[in-house]
Formats: C-alpha cells, sequence, structure tokens
C-alpha cells in the first residue's frame, strides 16, 4: 500500500495515521509510543494552564525527537451572570446529593473557584516551546491567532462536524481538517450549532471531501483495515484513531474503566452533554441517566469544570456510575495490547486487507 500522500509530507510522518488527542485518557506514554511507530502522536492540553502546557511539552520533547501534535480546546467562555450562578448552585447541590446517595462523598468547587484558561494563554506557550503541529477542536482560531502561529511555521488541523464548519476553517487558511463524523467516541467537534451536527461520518466526509481542497483527516469508527480502507476511498488522506487506543496500556483509563469498557453493548454508547455541558459520546451509567434531559446541565466548561472532582473521587473507588468513559460507535475487544503493537497489527492489516478489497 502507498502511504505516502500530502499528509504524510506536510506532517513529516511515514504514516498518515493519528492518535486522537483524547483529553484524561492519552498519556505521554501513549504520545511517545506512537510518534516511535512514525504516525503523528497528539499531546492533549485541554485547557491546561500555560504553565501546565509548557510542562507536559517538555516532559514528552524529553522523549522522543519526533514530530508530534499538540491539542487545544478553542471555545468561547459564557459570561458568569446572575442567572448562569443560579444555575450552578443548584446543579452542584443535585449533583453532591446524587453521589452521596451512591456512597460518594464529594464537595464540589464554588463557581469563584473554577480555574479557566483562555486558548490565547495557551497559543503564547506553544509558540515559546516551538511546537509545529496544533490541532484544535470546538471551534475556529480567531484570526490573528491564525497569522502568529503561521508567522512561526505552526501547521493547524482544525476539527469540522458538517460541510459549512469545513468551509470556515478552510476559508479561515487552516492546513489541514479533520473530518469528525457523529460515530466518533469523546466531545464534538461542533462550532456553528449548539444543536450539534449528527451526519453520519461516510456521508460527511464525502460531501467535505466535495467542497473544500485542503487535505482531510477522518476521525470517527476506525478501528481495523477495512474502516480505513472504507473512509480512504471516500477521500481521507489521514486516518484519526482514538477508541481503539482506550484498553492500551499507555492509556490513562484504569482497570476498572477498562472492565467496563469491555462489558459494553452498542446499546450502552450514547450522545451526552451531562459530564460537559457539550455533547460528547460514550458510555451510559447512572451519572448519565439521572442528568440527562434535565435542567441540571450548565455550558461547557462550567458543567466541565463542576463534574472533575466528582470523576476523581469517583475513579479512585474504582466507580464508573461517576466518570465520564468516552467511546465511539465501532466497539471491539479493548485488549491490552500496547500502543506500538496497535498501531503495528493495523498497518499491517490495512496493506494485507488492500490487496484483497480494492
Amino acid at each position: 500500500m502507498e502511504w505516502k500522500n500530502d499528509i504524510t509530507r506536510i506532517l513529516n510522518i511515514e504514516y498518515p495515521i493519528v492518535q486522537a488527542p483524547m483529553f484524561g485518557v492519552a498519556t505521554t506514554a501513549m504520545v511517545v509510543a506512537s510518534s516511535k511507530a512514525n504516525i503523528l502522536g497528539s499531546l492533549p492540553l485541554g485547557d491546561l494552564s500555560p504553565e501546565k502546557c509548557i510542562e507536559v511539552i517538555r516532559e514528552t520533547k524529553k522523549l522522543i525527537d519526533t514530530p508530534f501534535a499538540v491539542n487545544i480546546f478553542v471555545n468561547t467562555i459564557p459570561f458568569v451572570s446572575h442567572e448562569l450562578k443560579e444555575r450552578y448552585n443548584t446543579t452542584k447541590e443535585y449533583i453532591e446529593n446524587l453521589a452521596k446517595q451512591h456512597h460518594l462523598d464529594v464537595s464540589l468547587p464554588e463557581i469563584e473557584e473554577l480555574k479557566l484558561t483562555s486558548y490565547h494563554e495557551q497559543i503564547e506557550a506553544i509558540i515559546t516551546e516551538k511546537c509545529k503541529i496544533l490541532s484544535f477542536t470546538f471551534g475556529n482560531l480567531d484570526q490573528q491567532s491564525i497569522d502568529k502561529l503561521k508567522s512561526h511555521g505552526t501547521v493547524l488541523i482544525g476539527t469540522c462536524t458538517s460541510v459549512e464548519e469545513a468551509k470556515i476553517l478552510e476559508r479561515s487558511g487552516i492546513d489541514i481538517i479533520c473530518v469528525q463524523g457523529i460515530e466518533a467516541g469523546g466531545h464534538r467537534g461542533s462550532f456553528t450549532n449548539d444543536n450539534t451536527s449528527q451526519i453520519g461520518g461516510l456521508s460527511l466526509l464525502s460531501q467535505v471531501y466535495d467542497s473544500v481542497t485542503v487535505p482531510l483527516i477522518y476521525a470517527g469508527g476506525i478501528y481495523n483495515a477495512k474502516t480505513l480502507l472504507a473512509v480512504k476511498v471516500l477521500g481521507a488522506q489521514g486516518f484519526q484513531i482514538g477508541s481503539l487506543f482506550l484498553g492500551s496500556k499507555e492509556s490513562a483509563l484504569n482497570e476498572a474503566e477498562k472492565t467496563r469498557l469491555r462489558n459494553t453493548s452498542e446499546k450502552d454508547i450514547v450522545l451526552t452533554k451531562s459530564f460537559s455541558g457539550k455533547f460528547a459520546r460514550g458510555v451510559k451509567n447512572v451519572f448519565i441517566e439521572a442528568l440527562e434531559n434535565t435542567d441540571y446541565i450548565l455550558p461547557y466548561p462550567y458543567q466541565y469544570k463542576l463534574t472533575s472532582e466528582l470523576k476523581n473521587v469517583a475513579k479512585s473507588y474504582n466507580n464508573t456510575d461517576f466518570v465520564s468513559i468516552w467511546a465511539g460507535q465501532s466497539l471491539h475487544s479493548f485488549d491490552g495490547k500496547s500502543t506500538a503493537e496497535i498501531i503495528s497489527n493495523l498497518i499491517e492489516q490495512t496493506e494485507y486487507s488492500e490487496k484483497a478489497y480494492l
């Protein structure tokens, strides 16, 4: 199989496969293993402070000298109005009581205690650390930031969930677009409509391919050779893998969370705002069932920040009913192989299967 294309050339990698930047799941070890396997490792910075961003970037650079991407959230932060503060306090009380009913004693932060980071602060840290590949989600960078990053030679990868978003990214000068199908695990990258686009991945990819000219990475449901080859036929030059790594040795999920995944069926995978205030796909549990379709869901990032301590406490008790286990619709064994072995197997199977299917 011929792997070389625009994506491998632009990103300086051997295989156009991207390890998804799963904040809270992808570890430095996973990024390092991915980069050493000659795919694009993605270091998730999420909404970390600039100081923490610098720390984890330097930690990763000490271990590899091959290319890797850093990934940030570029959402807007809603103003804390009197109404939002009242909703926050009501939601905080409800969640604390719900946790107590399930034997989890947690004290969640007051809204004044939350630490919120603007992506503009992170960009300064990224430029300082000379990171040459930046991917982002939940929105589009402002033009000043785009120009500044490009002046420092940074390749920009934006995320879209609709044709409209893809066109916005291309017009802004984004180098590569990651097309996220509805099948994908984790948070939706939607940014033009609060009611997240729910277009099936294959339909979306085909339409985006016909609408823009920049190279496309596809994310959503790729877990074996057949799914990778299918999106290649539809125009993807890059292939983002996330759920395939959830059960890996390098995953930050603990054994209880991995076991929950291995016992998950298709009916258990849902799209929910319960944990963060933004739509995300993952494993249904007690918390999601209790909050879904209620008034106890705040706008992102306030819901996300509010539930963070709850998730930390639940994780420490191996309680998988109060943690967010994000996963896509393509379920598989979630075995404990290493990241390197998973990548090697996927490449080998794809090269073999291409002869049979294409």
